[in-house]
């Protein structure tokens, strides 16, 4: 049975961010060249071209991302499905996913839709349904293709079966890369959020969600390709959290660049502690010391802090001020 790889995004459901723009892609695969002649599969199997020789093809996808359309000429019959196949270096091939069935209306250039992930140095094949299919061929010095028999399972990781030399068959695809992230500035701000920031990163176009570890951000705007602005929403405790962007290509990878640190004063326990030695805690937590009260008390305690508001753990803005009474020398 075949395996259909698509997922749906928030992008499909909910519609792009605004100022959001579709994403550039990539091209990978044939460079369609004229002369594309339809023949016969012969037999259910997959096709994918392994050498390309015209100036600009890439073999295999430059990126991480998705496939997100897909092109042939020549084709007859159908449904045809997309396939990637992921080299393990050993002359194999693991078949790593294939797209929806697409039934063509001509002989001519076919563009079909579609979202299928990929990885960096993936190739793409192409599966009939029948025997009888046909798909575009072009001559081509230098450039070959190969077969898989029968089509494989996807998971599964096969050689080729054969390989004909001097053609090439005219498929290729769009891939869109995944987003990749490098700076956000500022890169910290108060625990209740608020703060407007700017993500700067690659492919960022058709972002359909930014996040601040899990909250998702507010008023996000994609400005371009290669940036997003945002608000930081309010967390629950302070700390460094990881900012990721989300197109239909994938989710960004942690990036040293990428995190934004929420501040704010702790309330720490200052009770027993001598006036300086409070003040260094004070600051450690974010938090300044507020008002000093005097008070009487034991000789030896002089100097020692007896009483703080607010108590420990409570959580203010960064440099709140807390108040303590500390006993006063005799």
């Amino acid at each position: 049975m075949r395996c259909h790889v698509l997922f749906a995004t928030a992008a499909t459901a909910l519609g792009l961010l605004a100022g959001s723009a579709q994403a550039s892609t990539v091209t990978v695969g044939s460079v369609l060249p004229p002369g594309a002649a339809p023949e016969k599969f012969e037999t259910v199997q997959t096709l994918f071209n392994t050498a390309l020789p015209e100036p600009g093809a890439n073999l295999a996808s430059p990126v991480n991302g998705a496939i997100v359309r897909w092109r042939v000429q020549g084709v007859k019959g159908g449904p045809f499905y997309l396939r990637v196949l992921h080299p393990n270096g050993k002359g194999a091939y693991e078949a790593a996913g294939t797209s929806l069935g697409a039934t063509p209306v001509g002989e001519g250039l076919q563009t079909f839709e579609t979202n299928l992930p990929v990885k960096a140095g993936d190739l793409i094949g192409i599966d009939p349904t029948n025997a009888s299919d046909e798909i575009g061929v072009v001559t081509v010095a230098g450039a070959s293709f190969s077969t898989i028999f029968p089509t494989p399972l996807n998971g599964s990781t096969v050689p080729p079966s054969s390989t004909v030399a001097g053609k090439e068959i005219a498929l290729s695809a769009e891939i869109q890369a995944a987003p990749v992230l490098t700076t956000v500035a500022p890169n910290f701000g108060p625990l209740k959020g608020g703060t407007e920031v700017v993500i700067t990163g690659t492919s960022l176009k058709g972002a359909s969600a930014v996040k601040f570890g899990t909250v998702p951000a507010t008023n996000v705007t994609v400005d371009s390709d290669t940036q997003i602005t945002a608000t930081a929403p309010p967390q629950v405790k302070p700390g460094k959290v990881d900012v990721t962007v989300t197109t239909l290509a994938g989710t960004s990878e942690k990036a040293r660049g990428a995190t934004f640190t929420y501040t704010a004063c702790i309330v720490p326990g200052l009770k027993g502690k001598k006036l300086g030695a409070a003040k260094n805690r004070l600051r450690g937590a974010g938090c300044k010391l507020g008002k000093v009260k005097k008070v009487s008390g034991p000789s030896r305690k002089a100097g020692i802090v007896v009483k703080q508001t607010p108590k420990p753990g409570t959580v203010l803005a960064q440099g709140a001020k807390v108040a303590v009474k500390v006993v006063k020398k005799k």
